[in-house]
């Protein structure tokens, strides 16, 4: 199943590996939500997704709750801004409008996501969004995609929380996985960034909740990742790098996989 946005690191390409480590259980929780690619690839009885980027978890409110409109405003500014000038000034608006309703905003974010270079999601640290344009020379809009998900996102609660505060939320039943910005990578999906302190910190509260919960974590490979999560079982795996087809041969690179559950800890 494919998303509604383009997404550096999505985990689309590589759900067939992924799907071997993640176990059965009553709810998965995502606190890094991404392009919701394991969500839309994956079958729970719940879930709960939540990210820091405010932009990305009002897109998927409004999808949940609005779709129809939602379909109506965004197809509208697919088909009224076909130039690299109009693209800025949808971007201009996104920036600076503050009175901008949030569903026109979730449309807004849906169409540079869609128009802009490469689909990144990419901000200054004044927090605006400054991916530059992408020059496609017609961008696809995700109908199929954006219908599914609303389906998909009946069952699923949407929160716009640090991975922290997501992972306090963590109850019996859950199934943790985890999808942060990758180390060693472009990390500025948000103003704030994330560093190896952070990674470091993550690392630390999963190997707490693996205690009681199944939890599953994709990462580069590097031997960062290698020393904070030396008490998972770890599994080297090789996925593309690159975002949208104007950008040549697909780079891959080498992540790995990292899972831990006490009950089946040696």
């Amino acid at each position: 199943m494919k998303t509604i946005l383009k997404w550096a690191g999505s985990k689309s390409g590589l759900m067939s590996e992924l799907i071997k480590h993640l176990p059965a259980g009553d709810r998965l929780v995502e606190p890094f939500a991404g392009s919701c690619a394991v969500m839309m690839n994956t079958d729970y009885p719940a879930y709960l997704v939540a990210d820091v980027n405010p932009d990305l978890i009002n897109l998927y409110r409004q999808v949940k709750e609005h779709t129809r409109p939602f379909i109506v405003v965004a197809l509208s500014l697919f088909n009224q801004n076909k130039t690299e000038e109009s693209y800025y000034q949808v971007r201009e608006d996104f920036n600076f409008n503050a009175a901008l309703p949030l569903l026109e905003r979730a449309a807004q974010f849906l169409y540079l996501n869609r128009h802009g270079y490469r689909g990144l999601c990419r901000y200054n640290k004044r927090g605006e969004f400054n991916n530059p344009y992408g020059n496609y020379k017609e961008p696809y809009f995700p109908l199929v995609e954006i219908e599914a998900f609303a389906a998909k996102a009946q069952r699923t609660t949407f929160e716009c929380l640090g991975y922290s505060e997501t992972l306090n939320m963590v109850r019996a039943g859950d199934v943790v996985y985890c999808d942060p910005p990758y180390h060693g990578t472009f990390t500025a999906y948000h103003t704030e960034g994330f560093s190896e302190d952070d990674q470091h910190s993550l690392a630390c509260i999963l190997l707490g909740i693996s205690e009681r919960n199944p939890v599953i974590v994709s990462n580069s490979d590097t031997m960062f990742t290698r020393s904070i999560f030396r008490e998972f079982d770890l599994t080297k795996v090789t996925a593309a790098r690159s975002v949208g087809v104007a950008a040549g041969e697909s780079k891959r690179a080498s992540e790995i996989i990292a899972v831990r559950h006490m009950s089946l800890a040696v």
